[in-house]
C-alpha cells in the first residue's frame, strides 16, 4: 500500500486523496528518520541526566533548586 496525501479544501469541502510521488515518499521517509534520531538523542540526554543526578544523590527537584 502506497502512502497517500489528503488535500482538504475548506472553502468547498472537497477532499482529494492521492498517492504520494516518489519525491514525497523520499521526503516523508527522511522526516521519519530525522524525528527518530531526535527522539533517540533526547532519550539519551534524559538518561545521562538521570544517571548524573543519581550519582550526585540529587532528585530532579533538588537540582532545579540549585539552578535557580
Amino acid at each position: 500500500m502506497k502512502p497517500t496525501i489528503k488535500i482538504h479544501n475548506v472553502e468547498t469541502g472537497e477532499v482529494i486523496e492521492r498517492d504520494m510521488t516518489a519525491e514525497e515518499i523520499k521526503q516523508f521517509e527522511a522526516t521519519i528518520a530525522r524525528n527518530a534520531a531526535q527522539d533517540k538523542e533526547l532519550a539519551d540526554k534524559e538518561s545521562a541526566k538521570a544517571a548524573l543526578l543519581q550519582k550526585l544523590g540529587l532528585s530532579a527537584d533538588e537540582a532545579a533548586l540549585l539552578l535557580q
